[in-house]
């Protein structure tokens, strides 16, 4: 398991029709402020401000087709042209189980990363797919 510390950051919300919104600087867009994307706005401020992955390198809400399914990646970081690492966010409350880690190797069936990412926020499991190890800290960029 990876040790995450959510860095501080002063986010963007604000509240339309009582429902939240959140500012993604990724997407340059307001997003409904969900569980699961409170997770993701933070884990990508984890990305930018501790391991310094550039935003310009990051997919937020990535198209991902799965055959002939299309699916969503949550977070898509390249290394150049080339993805380099999936990261799947699921809402504090959701356990990490099995499908949850299938549901991220079903992902990368297309795009062939060497990092794939889960977390709910409070567990965070990273896995080198070149060795098929799971690994105990997110590689620094």
């Amino acid at each position: 398991m990876v040790k995450i510390t959510f860095p501080q950051h002063n986010y963007r919300i604000k509240e339309e029709g009582n429902k939240e919104f959140i500012f993604d600087e990724a997407r340059k867009q307001w997003v409904r402020l969900t569980p699961e994307e409170w997770v993701r706005q933070n884990f990508i401020q984890y990305l930018l401000q501790v391991k310094k992955y550039p935003l310009a390198l990051m997919a937020v809400e990535k198209e991902i087709v799965v055959g002939e399914m299309k699916k969503r990646g949550d977070i898509v970081v390249y290394r150049g042209d080339k993805p380099w690492m999936i990261i799947e966010c699921k809402e504090m409350n959701v356990p990490l189980t099995d499908a949850v880690a299938m549901q991220v190797f079903r992902y990368n069936i297309p795009l062939r990363v060497q990092y794939l990412v889960v977390t709910n926020g409070s567990y965070t499991f990273c896995m080198d797919t070149a060795t098929g190890n799971v690994i105990a800290e997110l590689p620094e960029w």
